[in-house]
């Protein structure tokens, strides 16, 4: 039986894909915050689901998730679906630092262990969901963009060490576009809304195929397409808002 782990499982994107590998057959290992919420999913499938307690801003996040690992007996599939974001024309400097310590930080201290955990146990798939506002910087989001664009970077550079280790690691870099979950406002109007549902059925094709960077849907590729060609001098006039 195929084991994954899910970080951030507690509802939206993770929440959906952790669903859909238990209905493929996969043992699922869930972590995230809330406790009650980890026990709802549990419900759906005891004998294959195991629950953890998990911030992943907090420094013992690492062990919490070797714990859970071990308690699975392994893992081949590790997907990091944490992540926040808000946006802060006002440059509000709480919001900043707290985007940047889940989206960079914690970031970082997951995607660490489990590339070290793959690493001395003959390799894996880490799977993370960044989001297409890493393209370019959109100032209504400063710091979540920039998070989204560290994000990129960072499994790009992950990708290459890998390589250059001879380590057996492949990773995937899904990139959604506005997706109806909590870490929206629901004050504001969205462009080409998303339900999670089906953002997470693309994501488990992907992740079935291997394939290294995802941007969800064909409307956003398209749009990312034209968004790289635009000149930083343009770029930088033209107003982005939904507000």
């Amino acid at each position: 039986m195929k084991r994954a782990i899910v970080i951030g499982a507690t509802s939206g994107i993770g929440l959906e894909v952790a669903k859909l590998l238990l209905g493929r057959g996969w043992s699922v290992g869930v972590a995230g915050r809330r406790e009650a919420e980890l026990k709802r999913l549990q419900a759906l499938a005891p004998e294959r689901v195991t629950i953890q307690i998990l911030d992943v801003t907090c420094d013992d996040a690492p062990e919490r998730l070797h714990r859970l690992i071990e308690t699975m007996g392994g893992m081949e599939l590790f997907f990091l679906s944490s992540g926040v974001g808000r946006q802060n024309t006002a440059l509000q400097e709480d919001i900043e630092l707290w985007t940047a310590a889940t989206n960079v930080s914690g970031f970082i201290r997951m995607v660490t262990a489990a590339y070290r955990y793959f690493r001395d146990n003959g390799g894996g798939h880490i799977a993370v969901i960044s989001s297409i506002a890493g393209t370019k910087g959109l100032g209504s989001a400063p710091a979540y963009s920039a998070s989204k664009r560290f994000q990129n970077t960072y499994i790009d550079a992950l990708a290459q060490l890998a390589h250059l280790k001879k380590d057996h690691l492949v990773f995937t870099d899904i990139r959604p576009g506005f997706v109806d979950t909590a870490i929206l406002d629901n004050q504001k109007k969205y462009p080409m809304l998303m339900r999670p549902e089906a953002v997470a059925r693309h994501i488990v094709h992907a992740l079935e195929k291997r394939k290294r960077v995802v941007v969800i849907d064909r409307r956003y590729r398209l749009l990312v397409f034209f968004w790289r060609l635009v000149p930083q001098c343009i770029w930088e006039r033209l107003k982005i808002s939904n507000s």
